[in-house]
C-alpha cells in the first residue's frame, strides 16, 4: 500500500498554532509561511483562514482537492524557488516583493505523481494584502498553479498506446483479434467513488484470490478527467461474462464492449493472457501501471509486459466545468511498445497441436532446433493454462536411460556391441529392481527392449559423481532458461549403490518435457546448446554448449536408432521411415500420496527433437509418429513394448 508522505518545516509551533508570533517584524513572510505550511501538512481551514477574496470553505475545499485530483503521494512547498523546506535565508526573503500594503510572494511546489510518473516541480505565486495591519493572501486558483483558472480543476490524463504484437518466425502475429468486456466508469456521473471502488474490489476476485488495490484504484478514479469515460479492467469474453455481469449491476459501472488482439492462436500457455492489474501483479510490472490496467498476467505477455506495453504517456492538464481539457500543464512523454519474436515455426506448432488434441490424458509436446537451441514449437493439451512442457517435475524413469546410456559409454568403455544380461530380478546395493527377463545380448538391444535390470546391473561401472557430469553435460539440473522459466531437471541424492542403480534407471530424476528434448538434440547433434523461445530481444546463451565425444555419442546414435527401427523396440511405433532416433518409458511416481503416471517418447529426426510426456498409460511413440508425420494421433494405449 502506497503511503502519503507529508514533509513538516521548521518553526514547528507553526503547524499547531499557525501564528505568526515567531516573528516581530511587520513583514509578509509569516503569513505565507503559515498559509504554505498549513496547505502542506493537511490543514486546509488552517490555510483559508490566512486569505480573503473569497469563502474560505470553497477555499479549504480547493486546497483539498489538489492531492485527490493528481493522486498525489505527497506535496512538498517551500517559499522562494528552491531551498531547504526548514530553512527562511535572505534568498527566500527576497522571493518576496513588498510594495506598500501590497505584496507578492514566489514559492516552489514539487508533487510526487507516485506510480502515475515523474515528480512534478513548478514555481508558484500568490499576492497578498495587509489589512488592519495583518497579511492576508488574496485568494485565487492560480496560487494552486500559475496557469489554473476560476472554475477550472485539475486531472491526470495516462495516454496508453497500442500493444505491441507477439509474432511468430515467420514474421506473423500469434494473436487475433477477440470481443472483450471494457468495464469503467464516468468519475464526475459517480455520487460516491468510494463507495463505488469499494463494491467493484469486493466483486472483482479473479484467479489465485487476487485483487485489485482498492486504495490505489480510487486515487486513479479521482485523478481522472470527470467527465470521461475511465476503462478500469478489460475482461476476456466469454470466461469472464458472469464477473462481467456482477459490475455491471454496481451502480455508475459500465460496459464499453472493444475488440483486442490478444487471444493466441497457438501455444497459449507458453503465449500468455492479458487481464487486468491485480495488486500482486503490479508489485512485479512496476510503476507506472495502474490498478486494473490491462497488462500480461501470464507467460510472454507477463514477463515481457514492459517491451510489449510500452508505458504511458502522462500529462496533468488543467480543466474547465465541462470536463473538456483545455491546458496540458506537464507531460511525461512514454516509451514506445516494441515487438517481441518468437522462434515458433507455425507448421511444426500445429503439427504439434493435432498431436496431442484427442489424447484422453493431460500431455506436453515441446520440439527444439538441435543445431541452434531453438525452441520451434510448445503444445499443452488439457493442462489447465500450465505450461507444463517447460515447467512440469515429471518423473523420468527409463527416459533418463539415455543419459545412462551416454555415461556408460563416455566413462564406463563400454559400446552398442558389449555383452550385457537382463535377469527378470536383480538386488543392487540391498535395492530390487525387476524386469521382464530376455536372454543375454547385445546393449544395443537390452536397450531397445528399455531393461531396466540391465541398466542397474550396469550402475556399478560409474561412480555418482561421474554420472552426474554426464547429466549435467546434457543440461540436467544446469541453470539455463529458454527466456521463459523452464525446469532444467534433478538427480536425486546418491547415497550408496542402490541409489545410484534407482538414478540409473530414472527412479527419482525429475524432468521438463523441454529438459528431455535438449538431451535429445544432444544425442541428434552431438552439441548441447542451450534453448531460447525468443529470438527479439535476442538472448545470449545461459551455459555454454557441450560438445559430445565422438565415440559415444555414435554409440548413442545407435542405440536409439535400435529402439525406434528394430521390430520389438520400446519405441517401435515410432518408426516413421528416414533416420528417427528415440527411446520410450513408462514412469511412475508418487505426489501427495497420489501414484501417478507418465509416458515419455524422447527422440528426433532431422533437425528436430522433442520430447512428449502424457499423464497417463498411453503410446507415447505412437503420438511421436504423428507429430512426425504431421497427423492427429490414433493409438492412445500403451503397447506391451513401452518400457516400464
Amino acid at each position: 500500500m502506497r503511503r502519503r508522505a507529508v514533509s513538516l518545516a521548521a518553526c514547528g509551533a507553526l503547524v499547531a498554532t499557525m501564528t505568526t508570533g515567531c516573528w516581530a517584524e511587520p513583514s509578509a513572510m509569516p503569513a505565507v509561511r503559515d498559509f504554505l505550511i498549513a496547505w502542506q501538512v493537511g490543514n486546509y481551514p488552517a490555510a483559508a483562514k490566512k486569505t480573503i477574496g473569497t469563502d474560505r470553505k470553497a477555499v479549504a475545499s480547493a486546497l483539498g482537492a489538489v492531492r485527490a485530483q493528481l493522486d498525489a503521494a505527497s506535496l512538498r512547498l517551500s517559499l522562494g524557488v528552491s531551498g531547504d523546506q526548514g530553512r527562511v535565508d535572505d534568498a527566500k526573503v527576497k522571493a518576496i516583493a513588498k510594495n506598500g500594503d501590497d505584496a507578492d510572494a514566489r514559492f516552489s511546489v514539487k508533487v510526487d505523481l507516485g506510480e502515475n510518473g515523474q515528480p512534478w516541480e513548478y514555481l508558484g505565486h500568490m499576492h497578498l494584502r495587509r489589512i488592519g495591519g495583518k497579511w492576508k493572501v488574496v485568494w485565487n486558483p492560480s496560487i494552486i498553479n500559475p496557469q489554473l483558472g476560476p472554475g477550472q480543476r485539475l486531472a491526470v490524463v495516462s495516454d496508453v498506446p497500442a500493444r505491441a504484437p507477439i509474432k511468430d518466425s515467420t514474421g506473423r502475429t500469434v494473436l487475433h483479434k477477440v470481443p472483450t468486456y471494457n468495464i469503467g466508469v464516468v468519475p464526475g456521473h459517480l455520487a460516491d467513488p468510494q463507495r463505488t471502488v469499494e463494491q467493484i474490489t469486493k466483486a472483482a476476485k479473479f484467479d489465485g484470490g487476487r485483487r485489485l488495490d482498492s486504495e490505489r484504484l480510487l486515487g486513479r478514479v479521482r485523478s481522472a478527467p470527470p467527465q470521461k469515460f475511465l476503462s478500469l479492467l478489460t475482461l476476456r469474453y466469454p470466461e469472464q461474462r458472469p464477473l462481467a455481469n456482477r459490475l455491471i449491476q454496481i451502480p455508475g459501472v459500465r460496459n464499453e464492449p472493444i475488440e483486442t488482439a490478444s487471444a493466441p492462436d497457438y501455444a497459449p500457455e507458453l503465449v500468455g493472457n492479458l487481464g487486468p492489474a491485480t495488486a500482486d501483479l503490479l508489485q512485479q510490472v512496476g510503476a507506472p501501471y495502474q490498478p486494473g490496467d490491462t497488462i500480461g498476467v501470464s507467460g510472454i505477455q507477463l514477463l515481457q509486459q514492459r517491451r510489449l506495453a510500452g508505458t504511458p504517456t502522462v500529462s496533468v492538464v488543467a480543466q474547465d466545468p465541462a470536463g473538456r481539457t483545455t491546458q496540458v500543464l506537464k507531460k511525461w512523454d512514454g516509451l514506445p511498445p516494441q515487438e517481441i519474436s518468437t522462434t515458433l515455426v507455425p507448421r511444426t506448432q500445429r503439427r504439434a497441436d493435432a498431436a496431442l488434441k484427442d489424447l484422453p490424458y493431460p500431455a506436453s509436446l515441446v520440439a527444439v532446433q538441435p543445431s541452434t537451441g531453438q525452441v520451434v514449437a510448445v503444445a499443452n493439451h488439457g493442462t489447465g493454462g500450465e505450461n507444463r512442457a517447460f515447467d512440469a517435475h515429471y518423473p523420468a524413469g527409463m527416459a533418463f536411460g539415455v543419459v545412462s546410456a551416454e555415461a556408460l559409454f563416455a566413462r564406463a568403455g563400454m559400446d552398442p556391441k558389449t555383452k550385457t544380461s537382463c535377469p527378470a530380478s536383480v538386488t543392487v546395493g540391498g535395492k530390487t529392481f525387476t524386469n521382464k527377463a530376455h536372454p543375454d545380448a547385445p546393449f544395443s538391444t537390452q536397450f531397445a527392449l528399455g531393461c531396466r535390470t540391465t541398466l542397474a546391473q550396469l550402475s556399478t561401472k560409474l561412480d555418482a559423481r561421474g554420472l552426474q557430469a554426464e547429466a549435467a553435460q546434457l543440461g540436467i539440473g544446469r541453470g539455463w532458461t529458454a527466456s521463459v522459466p523452464a525446469f532444467t531437471g534433478s538427480l536425486p541424492a546418491m547415497n550408496g549403490d542402490g541409489a545410484k542403480a534407482a538414478a540409473m534407471v530414472g527412479e527419482g530424476v525429475q524432468a521438463s518435457p523441454l529438459a528431455l528434448a535438449l538431451v535429445a538434440g544432444a544425442a541428434r547433434t552431438g552439441v548441447w546448446r542451450s534453448p531460447y523461445v525468443l529470438s527479439n530481444p535476442a538472448k545470449a546463451a545461459d551455459v555454454p554448449s557441450q560438445v559430445l565425444p565422438a565415440e559415444p555419442l555414435s554409440g548413442l546414435q545407435s542405440v536409439l536408432g535400435r529402439s525406434v527401427s528394430g521390430s520389438a523396440g520400446v519405441a517401435h511405433a515410432a518408426d516413421v521411415g528416414g533416420s528417427v532416433l528415440g527411446t520410450a518409458a513408462l514412469a511412475q511416481d508418487t505426489v501427495n500420496g497420489r501414484s501417478r503416471t507418465v509416458s515419455w517418447f524422447v527422440g528426433g529426426g532431422n533437425d528436430l527433437a522433442f520430447a512428449i510426456a502424457i499423464e497417463g498409460s498411453a503410446s507415447a511413440s505412437a503420438v511421436a509418429a504423428e507429430f512426425l508425420r504431421g497427423a492427429p494421433a490414433k493409438t492412445t494405449k500403451t503397447t506391451g513394448r513401452t518400457a516400464g
